[in-house]
């Protein structure tokens, strides 16, 4: 490994350890997604995977 490796891998961890707090924070402060929202969330991304699949079928 290179020196540039190396940096990055401790770039990346040291990210990690620092963002970690807030972001174990932030799932215990949020509120929990009830049934209905979740639909809200599918719909669109099976609408948008499907675009992207007739796309590719058109080529």
């Amino acid at each position: 490994m290179d020196w540039m490796k190396i940096m990055a891998a401790l770039l990346l961890v040291t990210m990690i350890v620092v963002l970690w707090p807030n972001a174990k924070r932030m799932l215990a402060e949020s509120r929990k997604a009830e049934a209905g929202e979740w639909m809200s969330v599918v719909l669109p991304l099976v609408a948008v995977a499907g675009f992207v699949v007739l796309l590719i079928m058109m080529v």
